[in-house]
């Protein structure tokens, strides 16, 4: 009986870690925040966004078992002290687990609307098909990642109509930082998925060129979430300043200096910053 708990124990422990637990975590905090913020006090104690909630984050947990599952060779050249998959979980259960959760996100959607189940089924192929290819191929995978991040925000919009300009500019802050950290891991693992082939951007472009397009990318990003806000909602230019221009501004600063692993792995470490400076902000729209 003990030795039953100890491996129950085990089992649990290493699904804490292979699902991202607190990233998981986090997600739900930026949708009940959404909803709470930007929609009605009133989905505080609204069941179905307990429902919607646990779905997505389902559909999330699959995400980064598959991933995982996929990544093993070369997660043992990156990080190695975080490989899960066949030390603390088989490849057998791993599947298991990732099928199980996809499946009941779904189905859990599909108990609230259609429409919700369907971008439930949406993500969760999207997210295989990510670590399966998409990952491996410059820009595309970053993009992926960006436009389920997004979707995990406009979904909210979708339990609770009608359209919210408030969550649009939220979805795309949250796309736009998404994108930006994404491309950031890849130049952090660049050694590990250049041993396996992947043609990531800091693969296919090296690191200086990597560096220009995010640049580039960062200063669309702000111009874009500035233009939707002056079409749809119209806040004061002192609220972007506090929780977009600096943190961006710093950001910026700190990539320039970067080349070394350990700078790219701070650097996103500051994007998922940014992105909770970003949905705390929501308390004061």
């Amino acid at each position: 009986m003990r030795s039953l708990s100890i491996q129950l124990l085990k089992l649990f422990r290493a699904l804490f870690r292979l699902t991202r637990f607190w990233n998981l975590i986090i997600i739900g905090f930026a949708q009940y925040f959404t909803a709470y913020f930007l929609i009605g006090t009133h989905t505080y104690t609204d069941w179905r966004m307990l429902l919607l909630s646990a779905s997505t984050m389902m559909i999330a947990a699959a995400g980064y078992i598959i991933n995982d599952y996929y990544d093993v060779k070369i997660d043992l050249i990156n990080k190695p002290e975080r490989v899960v998959i066949g030390k603390g979980i088989t490849r057998r259960y791993a599947i298991f687990f990732h099928t199980a959760l996809s499946i009941s996100g779904v189905a859990i959607g599909l108990l609230l609307s259609w429409q919700i189940a369907l971008v439930n089924f949406f993500s969760a192929f999207l997210l295989w098909l990510y670590s399966n290819n998409l990952k491996r191929l410059p820009f595309v995978g970053n993009f992926s990642i960006g436009l389920l991040t997004a979707l995990s925000i406009l979904i909210v919009n979708l339990l609770y109509p009608p359209f919210n300009s408030f969550i649009l500019v939220y979805a795309l802050f949250a796309m736009g930082m998404t994108l930006v950290r994404e491309i950031i891991k890849d130049m952090e693992d660049w050694k590990g998925d250049n041993s396996f082939g992947c043609r990531t951007l800091p693969i296919v472009w090296g690191l200086r060129k990597t560096k220009l397009f995010l640049y580039l990318l960062l200063g669309l990003f702000v111009s874009l979430v500035l233009l939707v806000n002056n079409i749809y909602v119209g806040l004061p230019i002192y609220y972007f300043l506090i929780f977009l221009f600096l943190p961006i501004g710093y950001m910026v600063a700190k990539l320039v200096r970067a080349d070394t692993i350990r700078d790219f792995t701070k650097l996103s470490s500051l994007c998922k910053l940014i992105l909770l400076l970003g949905i705390v902000s929501m308390a004061l729209v």
